[in-house]
């Protein structure tokens, strides 16, 4: 699929020039810090030198003065507590926090996983009355909750105070809870507004921690858990997160904690050093699969496990379902594809919405995230639970999918998410009614534009432009997730210098040697991975446009940098 290359504007040249002055920095990477909004010396220490200090007082903000004095109260009182989180990344990494931390103070402390498929996502009914049976008289919802007004208003009926940890946007009211934690509430004046929800878990932790004047290196142990959220729940790694990634990685690559540590091993990224990549590629679907297939609460016990051998048989049953999940989202993928290609309309649609009753609902939204790259448009995969169609939806980048749902909300029993993606349940007999008005509503609102395959570049540079001392900087952007992506470059009729040759078993690959000018002696070597259609054009010493990411290579004992090919286009 052909792909649009869209190149950031480049920063005020003023401030790039100042910026380039104090830090004594080349223009193209004080160009790369204006870009990100980084202007002034300061920005840029806090930016390169991320320090905990940096983290903004957690009384900021709303209700979390309300939300301690409950907590602390409990503690004193003895009382039951409840942690309630959703069966995702974010939810069960949210409660481990809390659990972890907590648990020296207090004894009477458990925690709660809503089912999948009985309960849905979010505060349930059921819920409630395991805390009511459990004599629970404090329920701490993580990630979840800011929508559950009925469910609140269920448990003020049987005395249990809720207070609520979420990061979703909320809707025309709040529930009625004790306190609600939500950077995202109109009423809120906290600084940052993208935590993940365990950013909000940790940050009700941090003004727990000040109230008590416990350490806070005690608390910050747990960062690990914080990091694999914000990779896992795709949060910009900006501001604040920026910090809790930073210090969060660290503590990954020293001293996880035994649950993580045996998803290290397993990914067998044991002596390597983790980046948020692998949080999203390798240890949050792990960690996923659990509440995906079966129980997040077995996530949970992963997480909050106190030993290595108790958390590696927890880890090797993870990885188990997580190859049960892979192989079943590889059928259903394949077979909505199959349901897609053979109807002239889908094909031709501004959407996809697909639905079998046979789906298993723990998979579909990385079936829908699946069909969105292939097709690159909104969609919506819908499975049967119960009598009704529970959907999961995914978007491409710059549409609203959130608003779209929402245009149709008079046709469903419940939906929530974002921008980007969204879950959403209706009555099956409202299923066609809602495709054909979200194909309605998409097909009035996206524009061309977004209809096209992106590729996100920050500037256009030189070959000569790629040094030792360039990329050093470069890599101390990390870490790196929206927002802060991978620096992305492009280069213009550049040349192969005369090794190109194609790789892989059937030569779908290209290595490559660029440089911008032929008979330059200056090259760098590069990788592109499915690019093996351009071979007979660059092999001739034509000329080409280059779309790439540099990266440190390490073989044989040597280091050397490479770029890895993100897309290619012939010179005009």
């Amino acid at each position: 699929m052909k792909k649009r290359w869209l190149v950031r504007q480049d920063g005020d040249r003023d401030k790039i020039e100042k910026l380039s002055s104090v830090l004594n920095v080349d223009e193209k990477i004080a160009n790369l810090l204006v870009q990100r909004g980084i202007e002034t010396f300061e920005e840029a220490r806090v930016f390169f030198r991320p320090e905990l200090s940096d983290l903004h007082d957690p009384f900021l903000m709303k209700d979390m003065d309300k939300a301690v004095d409950r907590l602390v109260r409990a503690v004193k009182n003895k009382e039951h507590i409840l942690i309630y989180g959703d069966y995702d990344v974010d939810g069960t990494t949210a409660i481990a926090v809390i659990y972890n931390y907590m648990k020296k103070f207090h004894a009477d402390l458990s925690f709660y996983v809503p089912d999948r498929y009985n309960e849905g996502y979010g505060i349930s009914f059921q819920g409630i009355d395991y805390a009511v049976e459990n004599k629970c008289s404090l329920v701490i919802a993580v990630d979840c909750g800011i929508k559950a007004i009925e469910k609140t208003k269920y448990a003020n009926d049987n005395n249990i105070d809720i207070i609520i940890c979420d990061h979703h946007n909320p809707g025309n009211e709040l529930p009625e809870a004790y306190a609600v934690l939500d950077p995202k509430r109109s009423d809120c004046n906290y600084p940052y507004k993208e935590l993940s929800g365990c950013g909000v878990a940790f940050k009700f932790m941090q003004a727990y921690c000040h109230t008590v004047r416990d350490d806070f290196e005690n608390l910050t142990k747990y960062l690990d858990l914080v990091v694999v959220s914000i990779g896992s729940d795709i949060v910009p790694v900006t501001g604040e997160n920026r910090i809790l990634s930073y210090y969060g990685l660290m503590q990954l690559n020293t001293d996880p904690l035994p649950g993580l540590k045996s998803i290290i091993a397993i990914t067998g990224l044991t002596d390597k050093e983790i980046q948020i990549n692998d949080i999203v590629f390798k240890i949050g679907p792990r960690i996923n699969a659990a509440g995906r297939m079966e129980s997040g609460k077995r996530a949970v016990e992963l997480l909050v496990s106190e030993t290595d051998d108790f958390a590696d048989k927890i880890g090797f049953e993870i990885n188990t379902i997580n190859s049960s999940r892979k192989e079943l989202d590889h059928d259903i993928t394949e077979q909505a594809l199959a349901m897609i290609q053979g109807c002239e309309i889908s094909r031709a649609a501004y959407t996809t919405v697909v639905f079998s009753e046979a789906w298993h609902k723990g998979v579909i939204g990385i079936v829908a995230s699946r069909l969105t790259e292939t097709y690159y448009r909104p969609t919506v995969v819908f499975t049967k639970t119960g009598d009704m169609a529970t959907g999961s939806a995914r978007s491409v980048p710059g549409y609203n999918l959130y608003e779209a749902i929402e245009s149709c909300s008079d046709l469903l029993e419940n939906f929530g998410g974002h921008m980007y993606a969204a879950g959403l349940t209706l009555k099956l007999e409202r299923l066609e009614e809602f495709k054909e008005r979200f194909e309605n509503y998409v097909k009035s609102t996206i524009t061309e534009a977004q209809r096209i395959p992106v590729i996100n570049a920050d500037m256009e540079i030189k070959i000569k432009d790629i040094t030792p001392k360039f990329y050093r900087i470069l890599k101390q952007f990390a870490p790196f997730g929206p927002e802060n992506m991978t620096p992305t470059f492009i280069s213009k009729n550049v040349y192969d210098n005369g090794s190109v040759k194609k790789v892989g078993k059937e030569g779908d690959h290209l290595k490559l040697k660029v440089v911008q000018q032929l008979g330059d002696n200056r090259c760098i070597e590069g990788i592109g991975f499915n690019f093996g259609e351009y071979y007979e054009h660059i092999k001739d010493f034509n000329p080409f446009n280059l779309c790439y990411q540099i990266f440190e290579n390490n073989f044989m004992n040597q280091t050397f940098l490479q770029i890895l090919v993100k897309d290619i286009q012939n010179s005009n």
